[in-house]
């Protein structure tokens, strides 16, 4: 134990260090604006009395901020949803079926994880155009899907071919077809796999301002373009910048939390053969 202890101090900082932004932002939004010129946030820990949630009424009664949240909620679950359930299917079949050139195609989805995002966004640009879904919701969304699918088929066919072979075969042998198979053999079995790459999917599209700034409209940007046109248009609003960028945060760190048992057994799972 005492030879762990310098570690477990080391830890302990580093985790002091990664939080002190976190809780400032917080202590930032429930004071108020008049007090942000005249003394830091640290001065609302001594005095409690600083501390009010006028800053996220005012957010919660703007309806450029409320439309951003729901806007964001329509990107993040389709995008999130539509990565998990294309690539689960994708990667059953690189893992267990046999058809033409699948390793070669299988290369080719793998090679795609090195392209860079900003390559696509001028060709895409114009793709959307002539289809006439520029700065649409489902521009965004589709343009997620895509780029999250490289690396949720990777991960996914990962796991599944360290499925053991003999549950397939004796599937098979009862006469269960290959989507049948997959709905009660493969799902349930990847479900700790499926459920990280899910959450990793949704802190990617939730937190992303890239991609939302380029393919979405003003009535359609999401939270972290709305942020971004406050601190851009009003920079001494910091009231309403703090508030509202703590409760983007606060959202995927609830659904990470929720969700961190699933996620712990899908980084772990495999490593214990």
């Amino acid at each position: 134990m005492a030879r762990r202890l310098p570690l477990h101090v080391a830890m302990a900082v580093v985790g002091l260090l990664w939080l002190v932004p976190t809780v400032g932002l917080l202590v930032t939004a429930l004071r108020p604006r008049e007090l942000f010129a005249t003394s830091g946030w640290w001065q609302a820990i001594t005095k409690p009395s600083q501390i009010t949630l006028d800053n996220f009424e005012r957010i919660l009664e703007s309806d450029a901020i409320v439309r951003s949240l729901v806007n964001t909620a329509l990107i993040t679950v389709p995008a999130s949803l539509g990565v998990v359930a294309i690539a689960a299917l994708a990667a059953y079949a690189f893992a267990w079926i046999e058809f033409p050139f699948r390793d070669v195609i299988f290369l080719g989805v793998v090679a795609m994880l090195v392209v860079p995002l900003q390559m696509a966004l001028v060709p895409v640009a114009e793709l959307y155009g002539t289809l006439g879904i520029f700065g649409s919701i489902i521009g965004v969304v589709l343009f997620h899907i895509a780029f999250g699918l490289p690396f949720a088929i990777f991960l996914l066919r990962n796991f599944f071919a360290g499925i053991p072979k003999d549950l397939l075969e004796a599937a098979r042998l009862d006469g269960a077809s290959e989507m049948r198979i997959f709905l009660r053999v493969m799902l349930p079995l990847g479900l700790p796999a499926i459920a990280s790459l899910a959450i990793f999917q949704f802190l990617w599209v939730w937190n992303d301002l890239l991609v939302a700034l380029v393919f979405a409209r003003t009535a359609n940007a999401p939270i972290t373009v709305a942020i971004q046109s406050q601190l851009r248009q009003f920079g001494g609003n910091i009231d309403i910048i703090s508030a509202a960028s703590f409760v983007s945060m606060i959202i995927p760190l609830i659904v990470f939390f929720a969700f961190q048992r699933y996620l712990a057994e899908g980084l772990l799972a495999g490593s214990v053969k």
